[in-house]
């Protein structure tokens, strides 16, 4: 499995890495196995576990329900299957955590069952936040973390239909990151992960596998998440420092069977990237920067649009979204503070794109089509390219195969993946694992 060669290659000082794909988005997935197909390298997509769970999750998707729609998105790409793996990020409780801890716990490893079933390989276990009767006045016990993460692991071993199922599943384990769905917007600092407190962590987990006879199924385990000080919010981003890192590097560098997994690497730089792969940061999730940059293709196109046609033709696909963000405001409304203009602007270009809860909608998606229905066959003049796509080369008129505003939303959408691409493959290209 490519994520065993992944930790193989970086205990051996090999800059290998994989990108995580947390998205659902049609356009984004689309756009990943039209470039992924070009290499030799598997694709890895996430769902997490407000997004999709046996209750439907937020996009009204079970585990199988996911697993079918990224098949089938395969099959129409014509991307090979068998370079596809599908991941569980926050497998647990989470979802259920306002419920007594037994109610929460049985839905969360009801998750892990669901998820391995239906095909899921990388398996998040994260059992970190405390649920509906602990003590809400301390933190959640470190050794009662470790024994329900124990829980969640026998539930996806005992999901297994047999064993070379079994023998395939792959743990992360760790949570020190912003909770599933974003951090709050406000959070302008972080701390790295002191080394003592993954080491108390690490063993504490290790014991309670032990004890419940699974050493065996921890040595399944690849990735620990830690924070290794990078973040985002609505307006800014904390990049990465190196120099903040090295006591995890040493630390990491002394597991042979593990690498770190990094949250929230959107809109990193590419030498970012780079630098946390070197570090051992070897599994990069993003998420919110794929749908950021399809948000900003449609939005130059809706630009582009207002030029081209008249008002009465015009998809008015910016001001249909507004209205449905403020009809419904719960995927936004804990999120985005201050002054009803400075939300205003936030729902449309805050860097945490709490937008893309929102494709889905049903005035959109038709607002969506009379956009792209508008503008295919059209013309674009090459000042108007220029004017709002200046971050765009390569781009077609004359395509057959592939409309203007098509080429436009995957060429922004390919940008943030290259970056990826770059920091995981481009350093150890010709190189063996």
């Amino acid at each position: 499995m490519f994520l065993d060669e992944v930790v193989s290659a970086q205990h051996k000082g090999i800059a290998l890495g994989i990108p995580s794909l947390c998205s659902a988005h049609p356009w984004v997935l689309r756009t990943a196995m039209r470039t992924f197909a070009q290499l030799d390298k598997p694709l890895l997509i996430e769902s997490t576990c407000n997004q999709v769970n046996q209750e439907g999750g937020y996009t009204g998707l079970t585990p199988a329900d996911f697993v079918a729609y990224v098949a089938s998105l395969a099959e129409q790409e014509d991307f090979p299957k068998e370079r596809l793996l599908i991941g569980g990020d926050h497998l647990g409780p989470y979802p259920w955590r306002n419920e007594k801890a037994e109610v929460a716990m049985q839905k969360g490893q009801e998750l892990v069952k669901r998820s391995v079933q239906a095909g899921y390989q990388k398996i998040h276990l994260d059992a970190s936040m405390p649920l509906g009767d602990d003590d809400p006045t301390r933190p959640l016990p470190l050794e009662v973390i470790a024994e329900r993460t124990v829980r969640l692991a026998q539930a996806a071993i005992h999901a297994a239909k047999d064993e070379e199922t079994k023998a395939s599943l792959r743990f992360v384990i760790g949570s020190e990151v912003p909770l599933p769905g974003g951090a709050p917007a406000e959070e302008t600092g972080v701390t790295v992960t002191d080394v003592s407190t993954l080491r108390e962590t690490f063993s504490t987990v290790r014991f309670a596998f032990q004890k419940a006879g699974l050493a065996h199924v921890l040595d399944q385990a690849i990735a620990l998440v830690v924070q290794p000080g990078v973040e985002f919010g609505d307006d800014f981003v904390l990049e990465y420092q190196p120099q903040d890192a090295q006591a995890l590097v040493h630390w990491i560098e002394s597991q042979p069977s593990l690498v770190f997994e990094a949250h929230s690497t959107d809109y990193q730089t590419r030498e970012n990237l780079r630098a946390m792969v070197r570090d051992h940061f070897a599994i990069l999730k993003v998420g919110p920067a794929l749908t950021f940059a399809y948000r900003q293709a449609v939005f130059a196109l809706a630009h582009i649009e207002e030029h081209l046609c008249s008002t009465d033709e015009q998809s008015h696909l910016v001001q249909v979204i507004e209205r449905v963000m403020l009809e419904d405001p719960r995927y936004w409304k804990n999120y985005y503070t201050g002054s009803p203009l400075e939300q205003a602007l936030k729902r449309k270009f805050s860097l945490s794109d709490r937008i893309r809860y929102y494709w889905s909608n049903p005035s959109i998606q038709v607002a969506l089509e009379t956009l792209l229905s508008n503008l295919k066959g059209k013309t674009i003049p090459i000042g108007l390219l220029k004017q709002y796509c200046p971050h765009l080369n390569g781009l077609n008129q004359t395509a057959l195969d592939s409309p203007l505003p098509h080429q436009i939303i995957e060429a922004s959408i390919r940008l943030v993946l290259e970056d990826y691409l770059s920091a995981c493959w481009e350093d150890c290209e010709g190189r063996s694992t």
